[in-house]
């Protein structure tokens, strides 16, 4: 998985213009003192957010901006939404995307296909047990 810097090289790089879309999630383990690499709990989207790639710039500033409306998270889970024509979409056309992810999140489908970090930036895996 790539750093956030390179995720969004890569968005910058796509040939229509891209919107990208987060979802910030709060994680309950279910045992906690079990082993960090493979914990199970739940997952609960806390925000969601839509920004073009030139508003943003590091994760570091991501995640300053996103604490100063909510703290209690774990994990971002990150998707992008192309345009078409070279028009950039706009947020009404996110809309719909930030609902599925929302709902993807909390039923534990399709999660495989968002990137993911954790508030240190570090990639992050899940597996659904559905």
């Amino acid at each position: 998985m790539k750093t956030f810097k390179e995720l969004l090289k890569l968005t910058n790089e796509q040939e229509q213009p891209q919107r990208l879309m987060f979802l910030f999630a709060k994680a309950e383990a279910k045992n906690p003192k079990k082993s960090k690499k493979h914990q199970q709990g739940t997952i609960e989207p806390v925000m969601c957010v839509d920004k073009l790639p030139e508003q943003l710039t590091t994760f570091a500033d991501l995640k300053n901006e996103a604490d100063s409306i909510e703290k209690n998270w774990n994990f971002v889970f990150i998707a992008s939404l192309s345009g078409e024509n070279g028009m950039t979409p706009s947020e009404d056309d996110a809309e719909p995307f930030l609902n599925k992810m929302v709902n993807d999140v909390k039923t534990g489908n399709n999660v495989g296909r968002y990137v993911i970090y954790d508030r240190d930036e570090n990639p992050i895996e899940l597996e659904s047990n559905n």
